[in-house]
């Protein structure tokens, strides 16, 4: 089957779509499907269009409805989209009405989403591999990594801010990895790097690099205001990282509503005393490490794989 996979982030992106379309990109061809992956439609006389954002591909998804009538449409919903563009979006509004199939990344996901459009939603959890071998973890500090470019949404400086008010005697350090999407994202993190001992910004690293802070690291922090399904947490998962998640429903969709690391969102002084905690108290690490390790199997690949297996077989192509 030849399948148009449209993203608004270009495949060699480091943005977060750019992952998950390059993702299952590989997973389809593994399935024995031909994919193109595009930014937008290019009018050819694919058998199936994904769309990965309900608002940003609209324009393609109505473009191949137009071009294809009458074949099939799965849109991927974004973090943005399911809590956000949904609910004020006409654009977004009418792709997820116009798609045959919509995909979440995580179960919470689906109770955005209007009662009418439940049957035709499926949740495919995001996957990561397993590193080939971890990075050593450094001895003299206690690491906290932050990967989350520079965006509203990711409240990134959550975790260099909590540092902060750590006691005197903490080993932590935040390194943080990712993309300033405005000159004055970047300024602000120049400065929190220059006023912060705790605090080092590494601007956007490659996949590869990323992946290497992560697996040298004792800590993940997630401080999103929304998450669709984060890769990251998937990564983390994989890797064996115990992670401090905000507490929203796009984190708790994955990590389930009973996880022990979580802080409310934007709230500075939780972060800080779970940081802390986790940092000197090791039966609540171990805890981390045990509650995240119960959660591997919704990150293996093979899941997914047989999860997309099983949406593209329900339209008998």
């Amino acid at each position: 089957m030849e399948v148009a996979l449209v993203t608004p982030a270009s495949a060699d992106a480091l943005l977060g779509n750019a992952v998950t379309a390059n993702r299952w990109a590989k997973l389809l061809a593994q399935l024995g499907h031909q994919v193109a992956i595009t930014t937008t439609y290019e009018g050819k006389d694919q058998d199936i269009l994904i769309a990965l954002h309900a608002r940003r591909s609209a324009a393609a998804i109505v473009e191949f409805r137009e071009h294809r009538r009458g074949r099939p449409i799965i849109v991927g919903l974004a973090g943005t989209d399911v809590y956000r563009d949904i609910k004020v979006s006409p654009e977004a509004q009418h792709s997820i009405e116009i798609a045959d199939r919509l995909v979440v990344l995580q179960p919470k996901a689906i109770d955005e989403l209007p009662s009418h459009l439940h049957n035709k939603t499926r949740v495919i959890f995001q996957s990561a591999t397993v590193p080939v071998r971890n990075s050593p973890k450094p001895k003299d500090v206690f690491q906290v990594c932050v990967l989350a470019h520079l965006r509203d949404e990711k409240d990134p400086l959550r975790a260099a801010h909590a540092a902060r008010l750590l006691p005197s005697t903490s080993r932590i350090r935040v390194i943080h990895a990712g993309q300033a999407l405005s000159e004055m994202a970047s300024q602000e993190a120049r400065e929190e790097e220059s006023q912060n001992p705790r605090y080092r910004w590494l601007e956007g690293l490659s996949r590869k690099q990323s992946q290497e802070l992560l697996s040298g690291s004792h800590l993940l922090v997630i401080s999103s205001l929304l998450e669709g399904g984060a890769n990251v947490a998937s990564e983390a998962l994989a890797a064996s990282v115990p992670i401090l998640a905000s507490r929203i429903s796009g984190n708790a969709g994955i990590l389930g509503d009973d996880y022990p690391g979580y802080f409310e969102t934007r709230h500075t002084q939780q972060l800080s005393t779970l940081l802390e905690r986790a940092e000197s108290n090791h039966s609540f690490f171990r805890t981390l490490i045990k509650a995240c390790q119960r959660l591997t199997d919704l990150v293996d690949p093979m899941r997914e794989k047989e999860s997309w297996q099983h949406l593209l077989e329900e339209f008998r192509l």
